[in-house]
């Protein structure tokens, strides 16, 4: 029976727009079938990509180290490095994690693959630049497929994936649904991606939302526990949620709460409720982060426009009262000190420091959707935050940044502006992530199509303000601009240095599902000036060498 499709499309955050019908469409485009309004905009804006494309082809070369293309046959909105399995002399085997977003005619997927990923000065120069963009990498294959459950119901997808860093086996999934579902991969078996067949059985259910949660998904660094936040479809604040997958083994955790658009059936899973419910957010919640060294602190962002900082050790009240901002009132007194009074007593409250920040245009800033949140691993005082300032008629006039906050400095009186603010792309911001090598670097992806790796150290320095052109934003040092539309999510490989996957909904562009790229840029970018130099030195030495043999 084919699937239904929902009666309400989901809200947009970056999906993917292609498929593998896209060659099929423009056929049917350039046959004389009329085009949908908009199409010359597309048109125009497919071009100016595929010139940009061309020119960034041409650098490949000399700016990567190794690169990888895979043509993905369905979009995807979520890629995550997985462990090693085999360590070689020239590339290791490594698994990767994929979401794939279907048309309905086959199920949505968890994919998992196996990804060779060559060492650095491994790969020669054409080796790296010689890739068919139509075709599937074969650094690329499929190792296992996992079906979700509540695909019979036709609309839900695999939104977010992380792995749990104590053992990167174990991984954690959101759907359109208000479950997390963890999974085993290797104790999953393998499944056909085929209308009708079987749905796979998650490993353990997290249950504790009321209302969907989409997007904002994160795993601790330091213990097995799982943050989560939700969508809005309610009046209600909207939540941020723990769990501890070790409680499916213990009696720590509060009863189970099942939620009335539950789409997996408790009796056939094992099913754990939260260690706390928090509560602060008015708008739907973007995305989540664990302070790197505690599993009871961490952070949130959302459409409200706040960065909250939550302490799950205080208790069951706020240890400081949320305070009014001067610039930008987001509460009245009287219905914030209603939400105080009526927070549920079952909540494990927290430390809540709201921040609105302080635009150039005051009266703009509660337009400021943040998107994404990154807390830095090698110095845990600073804060990432990806923003989306809405409300222009004009959106490439918009202001799209990257902040960095010291926490340190959000005080619970409105005062804390971020140290540095980041501006080098011309459309939202979908996701910002630290580096694992060095404490000052950090990459942003967004929908202008590109990734941006930054150094805040660089910020200022002379030797960056004399070597660059007067138009390179401050910090920025590498620009990959191999994908053709929005970038939708990308990681850092902690298992081989300065390598990155990431993944782009440029499906129209590429007449497939979209792109999927595995890359490490030359170190010639990174390392220290001096080492650089001498190596070039060093090379130039060689080559007037044997010119005169």
């Amino acid at each position: 029976m084919e699937a239904t499709p929902p009666p309400s499309e989901p809200r947009k955050r970056g999906r993917p727009k292609g498929s593998t019908k896209a060659k099929v469409e423009r056929g049917r485009e350039s046959s004389g079938t009329p085009k949908m309004r908009g199409s010359v905009t597309n048109e125009v804006r497919n071009a100016v990509a595929d010139e940009s494309y061309a020119h960034w082809k041409l650098l490949v070369p000399l700016l990567y180290d190794w690169l990888a293309h895979h043509n993905l046959t369905w979009p995807s909105l979520s890629c995550r490095w997985g462990p090693v399995v085999e360590r070689g002399t020239y590339k290791n085997k490594q698994r990767l994690y994929l979401s794939e977003q279907t048309d309905h005619t086959q199920p949505n997927t968890l994919i998992i693959a196996n990804c060779e990923v060559v060492k650095p000065r491994v790969a020669t120069d054409s080796h790296i630049s010689n890739f068919n963009e139509d075709a599937r990498s074969p650094y690329v294959k499929k190792y296992k497929t996992i079906l979700h459950p509540g695909e019979s119901s036709g609309f839900v997808k695999v939104n977010r994936i992380r792995e749990l860093p104590q053992n990167k086996n174990i991984v954690a999934t959101h759907t359109d649904c208000p479950e997390v579902l963890i999974w085993d991969i290797e104790a999953q078996p393998n499944r056909q991606a085929v209308l009708g067949a079987t749905e796979s059985r998650p490993d353990l259910v997290l249950s504790g939302h009321q209302d969907n949660a989409e997007y904002a998904l994160a795993m601790c660094p330091a213990e097995p526990f799982v943050l989560s936040g939700d969508e809005v479809l309610t009046g209600k604040d909207k939540s941020v949620v723990l769990w501890s997958i070790q409680d499916h083994v213990s009696t720590l955790a509060t009863d189970a709460t099942q939620s009335a658009s539950s789409v997996v059936k408790t009796a056939d899973n094992s099913t754990v409720g939260p260690r706390g419910v928090f509560q602060g957010h008015t708008d739907t919640v973007e995305d989540v982060q664990f302070c790197p060294s505690s599993s009871q602190q961490f952070c949130s962002v959302g459409d409200d426009s706040c960065l909250i900082l939550w302490d799950a050790r205080i208790g069951s009240n706020p240890v400081v009262k949320p305070a009014l901002s001067r610039c930008a009132m987001r509460y009245s007194p009287r219905s914030l000190c209603a939400s105080l009074r009526y927070a549920p007593l079952t909540t494990l409250a927290s430390i809540v420091f709201k921040q609105v920040y302080m635009w150039s245009q005051v009266e703009k800033a509660h337009n400021a959707d943040l998107h994404c949140v990154d807390w830095n691993s090698h110095d845990e005082n600073y804060i990432l935050t990806g923003y989306f300032l809405k409300g222009f008629s004009d959106y490439r006039s918009a202001d799209h940044t990257v902040c960095m906050f010291d926490r340190r400095n959000l005080t619970a009186d409105g005062v804390g502006s971020p140290l540095h603010k980041f501006k080098g792309h011309s459309a939202a911001v979908l996701c910002v992530q630290w580096c694992p090598d060095k404490r000052s670097v950090f990459g942003s992806s967004a929908e202008d199509g590109l990734l941006n790796i930054w150094d805040y150290e660089k910020v200022g320095k002379e030797e960056e303000t004399l070597s660059k052109s007067p138009n390179t934003p401050a910090g920025l040092f590498f620009q990959h601009a191999g994908h053709r539309d929005k970038v939708v999510d990308f990681h850092w490989n902690a298992s081989d240095p300065w390598t990155i996957v990431s993944v782009s909904d440029d499906g129209e562009c590429s007449g497939g599902g979209g792109t999927l790229q595995l890359w490490r840029m030359t170190d010639l970018v990174y390392r220290p000036k001096d080492d650089v130099l001498a190596e070039l030195q060093k090379f130039k030495d060689h080559v007037v060498e044997c010119s005169k043999t």
